[in-house]
């Protein structure tokens, strides 16, 4: 009765999520796009069967991407969809696989919409990653006999507490994941407070640190450091909005004291990246644009990374790297694919969605946390004209990469185990 009373509540709100759809659209375009697929309409694949992925967006893309590359070497007949929810972790699918793997959004929690994709598909197992619940969708996966498994998961006392307070609906969608694969010892007793059977909730770690940095990417990027002339260079990775403006006041103050100094700032979503530039303009900054095949001349502060796909190689390019989506409450990104080149880490406060990544790194004073504008200038000052401190930093951040590997093994492991189950 009460996941009916929340499927009722989802019908009612259809016509509000499809007008936000369009309105998100107004932006960024592409959520105008192949919005049927979200309904459970599209051409099926050429082949049903095998495993369903999900991966929300560029983020869980990435982390799961080495994954899907094993899968499709080892296993090269198996058939392989993968759904993400944004445009971006589309589009970033695309650029990496092609029409290797195939690929639609993910319906929503509507069983009609669910009926629609499993008919299609016909998955036999479906890989969830990090922390996707969806109370319809799970229980027809159960019905069908769809095993259902939740990779690189993670669950945040935040994150806890909102669940519990939906009660029964919650408990009783975490009781259907067949698997829990978890980041930590902690994240794997929230999930068993959340509802999974304790027998079903496994610690494999998290496939984040078995990042491979290829070596196009380490080319990459030393040409661009010799392009910017051996200025001091500091990236801010995945920013938002509200939190750039207090990123050009801090480097602002930067100048004042080091008058070289370059900010390379990388907006997370792309259809704001115009209105950041506007921003960066009526800061008073000199900017240059990526997209624009500008290179930074010995006048210009900011260096929009204005493109897609091509963070590592600015991470990698930089001395230091602040880490965005932490000077303001939206959880952090992934600190690792800095951590990885040896790049010295900087966050702020709000780290919630990679709390055990974060106090790892800090543990091994392997990153530095910051609590506002202020502190972060003083850490950007000290370390931007101290080589031998930020590589420190730096190289500690790479051992605990090093150190941490080996998640992707156990969870290839768990899915093969699941898949000669199903048969």
């Amino acid at each position: 009765m009460v996941r009916a009373l929340y499927t009722l509540l989802l019908y009612l709100a259809l016509p509000l999520v499809l007008l936000r759809l369009w309105w998100r659209g107004r932006r960024a375009p592409a959520y105008r796009r192949r919005w049927a697929e979200r309904l459970g309409r599209f051409a099926p694949p050429s082949r049903q069967g095998g495993v369903w992925v999900h991966a929300v967006s560029v983020g869980e893309v990435q982390a799961v991407a080495p994954l899907l590359r094993r899968l499709l070497d080892a296993e090269p007949v198996l058939p392989i969809t993968v759904t993400t929810t944004t445009p971006t972790g589309s589009a970033r699918l695309r650029a990496l696989f092609g029409d290797a793997v195939f690929h639609v959004y993910l319906p929503y929690d509507l069983p009609f919409a669910v009926n629609r994709f499993l008919d299609r598909v016909a998955p036999r197992l479906l890989m969830m990653v990090e922390t996707e619940v969806w109370p319809n969708l799970l229980a027809l996966c159960r019905a069908r006999g769809v095993d259902t498994l939740l990779a690189n998961g993670r669950l945040s006392d935040r994150s806890l507490a909102g669940y519990r307070r939906l009660g029964r609906l919650a408990r009783e969608a975490f009781g259907n994941i067949d698997q829990v694969a978890a980041q930590s010892t902690a994240d794997a007793q929230r999930f068993i407070a959340a509802g999974v059977p304790a027998e079903r909730v496994r610690v494999t770690g998290s496939i984040k640190f078995d990042i491979r940095i290829p070596a196009s990417v380490e080319e990459q990027a030393e040409v661009l450091r010799r392009q910017w002339g051996g200025r001091p260079v500091w990236v801010a990775a995945s920013t938002h909005e509200g939190e750039e403006e207090r990123l050009l006041r801090a480097h602002r103050w930067l100048l004042d004291r080091l008058p070289d100094a370059l900010l390379v700032l990388v907006p997370r979503h792309p259809e704001r990246f115009d209105s950041v530039a506007a921003l960066c303009g009526r800061d008073g900054q000199t900017v240059a644009r990526r997209s624009a095949g500008e290179v930074p001349g010995s006048d210009t502060t900011v260096f929009l990374g204005d493109t897609m796909g091509e963070l590592p190689v600015l991470l990698g390019a930089a001395d230091v790297a602040f880490i965005g989506g932490s000077l303001v409450a939206v959880g952090g990104h992934n600190m690792l694919e800095a951590s990885a080149q040896g790049v010295a880490v900087v966050f702020g406060p709000h780290v919630f969605n990679f709390a055990t990544v974060s106090r790892l790194l800090l543990d091994e004073g392997a990153a530095r946390q910051v609590s506002d504008t202020r502190e972060l200038t003083e850490v950007l000052v000290q370390w931007l004209t101290d080589a031998s401190v930020r590589s420190e930093v730096g190289e500690r951040g790479r051992r605990v990469v090093d150190a941490n590997r080996g998640a992707l093994e156990q969870l290839e492991g768990l899915m093969a185990h699941i898949l000669r189950g199903t048969g």
